[in-house]
């Protein structure tokens, strides 16, 4: 997900501040890094010169300038272009879980591949607990429970491959072992 596409959903009820949108944006999205102030000011910026988004005036309130946002036509429009895309599943998977049990069988050997993983598998088995609980919190927002899934199923997904790969890490150590002597 863009932060600038996500903008202009956020735009999509009315103009705001860009101190709103920092704030709905990590209201809606809980699972996501929270957005620094600087971020959404830039990104209003990109979008304004992109003629997405237009600036109201700076009000004055007894504090800094503040100044709404409002979604364009045009905004609108690539909003309906962008929410028509399907995204495509990555061509190549970001593993640092893989790089590391390389690199710890590269220079420590199988053993500690394997201490590696059994450690690695501790926490996410500690993550998916704490997602798990956050899930039955009274009054959980829906935004938070949706979050919360999704980084259960990912989670999940990296037990299985930690598995698969506690069970692989002997093949991999002569695998690896061999490149050395090559």
């Amino acid at each position: 997900m863009t932060v600038g596409h996500a903008l202009l959903g956020l735009l999509v009820p009315g103009e705001r501040h860009g101190y709103d949108l920092k704030r709905r944006y990590d209201q809606q999205f809980p699972a996501a890094r929270p957005l620094a102030s600087a971020q959404v000011y830039a990104t209003l910026a990109r979008l304004s010169r992109d003629g997405l988004v237009v600036q109201g005036e700076p009000e004055r309130d007894g504090g800094p300038d503040r100044t709404a946002y409002g979604l364009t036509p045009e905004g609108r429009e690539e909003l309906r272009r962008w929410l028509g895309e399907v995204e495509p599943p990555a061509p190549f998977v970001a593993n640092p879980l893989a790089v590391k049990l390389t690199v710890a069988v590269l220079t420590a050997g199988e053993p500690a591949a394997q201490d590696y993983l059994r450690r690695q598998r501790a926490a996410h088995l500690q993550r998916m607990r704490d997602y798990t609980r956050a899930k039955t919190e009274p009054g959980v927002a829906i935004a938070e429970l949706l979050a919360a899934d999704y980084a259960l199923e990912h989670l999940n997904a990296d037990l299985l491959w930690i598995e698969n790969a506690m069970a692989r890490t002997a093949v991999l150590t002569e695998e690896v072992t061999s490149w050395n002597h090559t």
